[in-house]
């Protein structure tokens, strides 16, 4: 039975998307790994093949910055440390509202940043758009929904991670997680939800743990509730010591996000610092400019030293 002309048709223009769609690569001879061994659970279709593109219009210290749209296959991206190893890892979650990931802003830049630090980077390209996005109605139709299939990437990498601590030379006690904006809402979830099954075993890594050791949110998102802090970030006294950066003058997620999380974490006893700072908006990186917050990845440094991870 052979297709209609008008559907053959169709899908040869969806096949040439594709192809010509570009696609981003890590570069450095860096190579981006799956992070399922086949088909990611409860896969479903996207709104059209995986791109990255410059968005020029709103520039972070004068520069623009790359968005990747349409994720179906997650992957991860090893940046090995730079000069001595210090044994730690860090798996960082790029922003972008579970909508797209601001994939050099909010990744490639951390990873650098951190591998000129003698720290193991896994930049973890997560499935995107997806909950509490839902790119049907181009809204947040449940802002405070656990974020299933990029929590389901989040906890999968952790563990390959862990898996590979041997082979990639780190501790298995000090892996952390480190995300922005709709990233630092996977940060908390990642530490709070870690043994919620939120999809089916496929081989032995998903046996290790995927919970955090440490954790670092810069202007998390979907943790303030109407009731005060959003149910779905079951907050205890496992969940990793934290720190948090944010802007007062945050006007898309709002200061009372990391007001609300720290809050939580110092009712359930858990070590917390957070740096709010009157100026800096939303989405500053770590792309340093006149304003005081974007020193804050030494501010990090400091605590990674202060809670063990880093020798002085």
């Amino acid at each position: 039975m052979t297709l209609p002309r008008l559907a053959l048709f169709a899908l040869l223009a969806l096949w040439g998307m594709a192809a010509h769609a570009t696609v981003w690569q890590p570069g450095h001879g860096l190579k981006q790994q799956p992070v399922w061994p086949g088909t990611p659970p409860g896969a479903q279709a996207l709104p059209g093949p995986e791109s990255v593109s410059a968005v020029t219009t709103e520039r972070v210290a004068g520069k623009p910055w790359q968005a990747i749209h349409n994720v179906s296959r997650p992957t991860y991206t090893v940046y090995p440390p730079k000069g001595k190893n210090t044994g730690a890892a860090v798996v960082v979650f790029p922003g972008g509202g579970f909508e797209i990931l601001a994939i050099d802003l909010e990744g490639s830049e951390v990873c650098d940043w951190l591998a000129a630090r003698g720290i193991t980077c896994v930049l973890l390209k997560y499935r995107v758009p997806g909950l509490p996005y839902d790119w049907h109605c181009d809204c947040r139709a449940h802002n405070f929904a656990i974020p299933v299939p990029a929590l389901q990437d989040a906890q999968r990498t952790i563990r390959l991670v862990r898996q590979q601590a041997s082979a990639w030379h780190i501790d298995p006690h000090r892996i952390g997680v480190l995300g922005f904006s709709a990233g630092g809402y996977l940060v908390a979830q990642a530490s709070t939800n870690y043994d919620l099954p939120v999809y089916k075993p496929v081989d032995a890594a998903d046996r290790l743990s995927a919970r955090p050791d440490f954790a670092v949110a810069v202007y998390p998102g979907h943790l303030a509730a109407p009731e005060g802090f959003n149910r779905n970030v079951p907050v205890n006294r496992r969940t990793p010591p934290t720190f948090i950066v944010m802007a007062e003058d945050d006007h898309v997620d709002g200061v009372e996000q990391a007001q609300a999380y720290y809050n939580a974490l110092k009712e359930a006893d858990v070590p917390v610092e957070m740096h709010l700072y009157a100026h800096g908006g939303h989405a500053f990186g770590l792309r340093p400019t006149k304003l005081p917050i974007t020193h804050w990845p030494a501010l990090v440094e400091t605590w990674l030293v202060t809670e063990g991870v880093l020798s002085p």
